[in-house]
């Protein structure tokens, strides 16, 4: 019996893929870091320089949020992570959003299962060996831009008003004011430290409702 007739398949004309041929510096570094972003994740991203006490209060601190994360090309909308006078950390993300969805750096690499995992008995334990960066790319742990590897956040472990250590509604820098503070080099968010608010320490922003 002869041997069957080899098939043949046509090849392929479509040209070689040109989808990521950008040069990666033409592009917003959040677009760079979101192709492989999960589904469903909330950003926790410091803004592009330290802080004294003085943030303009809450207003001016969500201001400076917002534009920062307009010029990396962010598309959520993003707030201090603070508590202040009128406002408790926790209450910052949506209610739907608090249990399930991934708190997550620049980078999309989670930091925290989810927000209400923040304000466990832990202190805000980051998860090992993960980031903050800030809007502009830059690791704040190992960049000399921030000396002092501390956070501003106001508030109790489970994110209640500290109405006494939020350097007076966060518009102060005197010396003789403090904040509560904690220390990144121990990997936490919400250590009770009380420190003076003339210090400068890393300021963050929560994305504080899911944008797809």
């Amino acid at each position: 019996m002869p041997n069957p007739p080899k098939l043949q398949f046509p090849t392929s004309n479509f040209p070689p893929s040109t989808c990521m041929s950008t040069k990666s510096k033409d592009l917003p570094l959040f677009f760079i870091f979101s192709i492989l972003r999960p589904t469903h994740s909330l950003h926790l991203i410091a803004l592009n320089s330290p802080q004294t006490g003085d943030l303009g209060g809450i207003r001016g601190v969500d201001h400076q949020c917002f534009l920062q994360a307009q010029a990396a090309g962010m598309k959520g909308t993003f707030r201090a992570f603070l508590s202040s006078r009128l406002q408790d950390l926790y209450s910052i993300v949506r209610r739907t959003d608090r249990n399930l969805t991934p708190i997550v750096n620049l980078k999309d690499e989670a930091l925290f299962d989810s927000w209400e995992s923040i304000f466990s008995d832990t202190e805000g334990k980051i998860r090992k060996d993960v980031s903050i960066y800030s809007f502009d790319g830059r690791d704040v742990l190992t960049t000399d831009a921030w000396p002092d590897k501390m956070v501003w956040h106001g508030s109790s472990g489970r994110g209640q008003r500290q109405t006494d250590n939020y350097c007076e509604t966060w518009r102060t820098s005197n010396r003789a004011v403090t904040g509560m503070a904690s220390s990144l080099q121990d990997g936490q968010l919400l250590q009770q430290k009380f420190r003076s608010c003339s210090n400068s320490y890393v300021m963050l922003c929560i994305e504080n409702s899911f944008s797809p």
